[in-house]
């Protein structure tokens, strides 16, 4: 996961969008609501008691029939991949998406309305920095009983590319290349959905589609209709009379674009792909893409984000000149050796403490800690890190000198590596809470040779010298 130098995004005032459900045939209203930074997307569900909200997480996909359908505490989200695209596409990072039914209105089958929507709602800039996980190697994911396949390998920005086969006469093998997000609006949003004709009866033997309309989805023609079938067809579209036209398609539809449904796909899998809850970069190469492999693909990437993010390693100059020396710092803690267990300070804000520690064959704990195999004890990597946070706290009063910290909790404490002779710790403190009449509540890493060694929930508290 890295940052980049680009600022998050979100929309400058509420818009409101009304229209049907193309899978309950409800009438539907969704409003686009400005969130705050690290928002991310999420659903509120308006119509049910205590307005519960589901975030756009790959983890709440519960099923891909139809559609990419979110779940979480029992309540439902159906076909969401066509706003989240919107989203992508506009590079907009945080939106609260607020309904008054389980499924956003399908408009013409696109994402052209939600994105007519967004831009007429402005796009506004925020303060954080945008989070983005970069790809370094080549991470795939196939599905064995269909053959789909994703994969994803390094590339300067995030670019989609759509291979599909339906094994039709009328529609057989189509390609898609999104080069740039800065396309997807042109090229990529008003591609609609669309359906083959038997699929189409299964839905409606099922009553699957009520909120179907010819203007929201194109219908491949892909065997011969029965008189009894085509009677079913215009009852269900409320049309007097239907046809084939000869590229195959029902009735009065006309394609955008020859490979409008390889389009479509990758509408889906930009759609699918915003459930990981970070911006990507790479490039997708998606084989006969679909919303099951589009999402477990999701779920996969979202798993080694959490990992990469569990276990990334903060870099520092060390060549660079500290923010405080160690005559600084005794100036500050009343700490002196040998229990003076950190050397510099590296950051300091109101909100986390960087420092630092060499540690040395000299220390004298290595006298009686394991003398034939060295090891620096556990109990002081963690009074190391409290002495870090300890300069986070005194840094809030004007005389620190006049104070002393005391431990009042320890939790969550994990030892991960052996610390030894010639390492270079380094410690990275940040408030979990704001500081409150002198009490400190800090999460605490230690870090050496690029890995995690130790971590610890801390809580502390100054008190004034008697």
């Amino acid at each position: 996961m890295s940052k980049t130098t680009a600022k998050q995004r979100t929309i400058e005032k509420e818009i409101t969008l009304s229209g049907v459900g193309l899978h309950t045939g409800e009438n539907v209203t969704m409003k686009f609501v400005p969130a705050p930074e690290n928002h991310g997307y999420a659903f509120k569900r308006v119509d049910l008691e205590g307005d519960p909200i589901i975030e756009a997480d790959a983890n709440y996909v519960v099923n891909t029939q139809r559609g990419t359908n979110l779940e979480k505490n029992g309540v439902k989200i159906q076909t969401s991949e066509h706003v989240l695209a919107a989203l992508v596409g506009l590079e907009i990072d945080n939106v609260l998406i607020e309904l008054n039914s389980s499924e956003p209105p399908i408009m013409d089958g696109s994402s052209k309305f939600f994105i007519e929507a967004l831009e007429k709602a402005g796009i506004v800039e925020q303060d954080a920095v945008r989070n983005e996980y970069v790809v370094k190697e080549v991470i795939t994911y196939k599905d064995e009983a269909t053959g789909s396949e994703i994969t994803i390998i390094p590339s300067d920005e995030y670019q989609v590319t759509t291979m599909v086969d339906f094994g039709t006469k009328v529609l057989g093998t189509q390609n898609a290349t999104l080069e740039r997000l800065s396309d997807f609006k042109t090229e990529i949003a008003p591609a609609r959905t669309f359906s083959f004709l038997h699929e189409l009866e299964m839905l409606l033997e099922h009553g699957l589609i009520k909120g179907g309309d010819l203007n929201n989805a194109i219908v491949y023609v892909d065997k011969e209709i029965s008189e009894s079938t085509m009677l079913k067809l215009q009852k269900a579209f409320k049309k007097e009379k239907l046809s084939v036209k000869p590229n195959g398609i029902l009735d009065n539809l006309t394609l955008h674009h020859p490979n409008e449904a390889a389009r479509h796909k990758l509408l889906d899998v930009i759609g699918d792909l915003a459930l990981v809850g970070t911006r990507i970069r790479g490039k997708v190469i998606a084989n006969k893409p679909g919303h099951f492999v589009n999402t477990q693909f999701a779920q996969k990437l979202s798993k080694m984000i959490k990992m990469e993010k569990r276990n990334s390693v903060p870099t520092y100059d060390l060549n660079l000149p500290p923010l405080m020396d160690i005559h600084q710092i005794m100036a500050m803690l009343p700490h002196r050796p040998p229990f003076l267990l950190i050397d510099r300070i590296l950051e300091l804000s109101d909100s986390h403490v960087v420092g630092m520690k060499n540690v040395t064959m000299n220390e004298p704990f290595f006298v009686g800690h394991f003398p034939d195999a060295p090891v620096m004890p556990g109990v002081l990597q963690v009074e190391a890190m409290a002495q870090t946070g300890g300069i986070l706290v005194l840094s809030t009063v004007p005389d620190p000198e006049n104070y002393l910290t005391f431990f009042m909790k320890i939790d969550n404490v994990k030892f991960k590596q052996k610390v030894l002779p010639g390492d270079t710790l380094t410690f990275h403190c940040s408030l979990i809470t704001p500081i409150r009449r002198g009490i400190c509540h800090m999460q605490a890493y230690a870090y050496a040779n690029g890995k995690l060694v130790c971590e610890a929930e801390m809580m502390a508290q100054i008190a004034k010298k008697k």
